[in-house]
């Protein structure tokens, strides 16, 4: 396995005291697999993918290991997991459109960002040069500013500086929001590519929109409220979905060819709970359409069929 997290924990300081963004998750993501992550927001999607590169320093690791080929990542060590960031770890941020330095030329950039990781840029220039006509970009890129680039050309830039030194996991977040519906097939297209060419071992893609995973993702993992609550390949999870919140995730999608002049979306009445104080339990048992009794105990998140892990007592 690539990557192997378990029981991990991750918890933010308030004056209110701990918010309990990431209260226990565990699995693991082989090589050569992306893994797609969704949930509403405030689930922990993006907690979980920002814990894996530390990279938030108003993140608390209480409890867990992640392990990436092998070796336990020292997530809690700030110094320690420098010499992992961009190479055994990458991550392309959330609101990666606003994540270069507007005041450098990408070329410049490109060339400060490798010799703070002491790397001598020529030795990797020709490879960015391939990469970015692999996303369908010239490298007349190299000599503009940020600015003078369309969202979908800075976020495909942004993809192939935070795959140049080929890091192991890749932790893609919310890639294609805000973008138009060609250019976020594009980017997703990319991702895969990448993949594919060995560029990165692992990725985990972390998005609200489902349907994106369903073209890209070869497994999904579905979060609430800080926790997973189901996990298996991408069409048993689109097919034969095991958890209510899921299914409910699901039935919320707009069909093709429906009118909803006609037939009203639903959605999932009510909010999930505070993390500040989360219940005992279920955390999903108060919106939950097949809640009973036994939902006052938190169900654990187990295997229920080969490849397919959920946490519900009627799972």
């Amino acid at each position: 396995m690539s990557v192997q997290v378990k029981d991990l924990k991750v918890y933010y300081r308030t004056l209110r005291g701990d918010v309990r963004a990431l209260d226990g998750a565990s699995f693991t993501i082989a090589d050569g697999e992306i893994m797609g992550l969704a949930g509403e927001s405030g689930c922990g999607k993006s907690t979980l993918g920002r814990s894996l590169i530390a990279i938030d320093g108003r993140m608390r690791y209480v409890g867990g290991s992640v392990s990436l080929d092998g070796a336990a990542l020292p997530l809690d060590d700030q110094a320690a997991m420098a010499r992992h960031r961009f190479t055994a770890v990458s991550l392309v941020p959330q609101y990666a459109m606003s994540a270069m330095n507007p005041t450098r030329k990408i070329g410049k950039l490109v060339t400060d960002l490798l010799r703070s990781r002491g790397i001598a840029p020529d030795t990797v220039l020709g490879e960015f040069r391939r990469r970015l006509e692999l996303v369908g970009l010239s490298t007349d890129v190299l000599a503009r500013y940020p600015i003078e680039l369309s969202g979908g050309m800075k976020q495909r830039v942004v993809m192939v500086i935070s795959t140049l030194l080929d890091p192991s996991l890749l932790v893609a977040d919310e890639i294609t929001s805000a973008l138009d519906v060609s250019t976020q097939k594009a980017v997703a297209e990319a991702v895969v590519e990448f993949r594919d060419r060995g560029f990165v071992a692992s990725t985990i893609v972390i998005t609200h929109d489902l349907s994106i995973l369903v073209q890209m993702a070869d497994s999904i993992m579905i979060m609430y409220a800080g926790k997973p609550v189901e996990r298996a390949s991408t069409d048993a999870v689109v097919s034969s979905s095991r958890h209510p919140y899921t299914r409910l995730l699901l039935s919320s999608l707009p069909e093709v060819g429906v009118r909803y002049e006609e037939h009203r979306l639903s959605g999932i009445a009510g909010r999930p709970p505070s993390l500040l104080n989360p219940p005992p339990g279920c955390r999903f048992r108060d919106r939950c359409p097949l809640a009973f009794a036994k939902c006052a105990e938190e169900p654990p998140f187990v295997e229920v069929a080969p490849g397919h892990s959920a946490a519900c007592w009627k799972a």
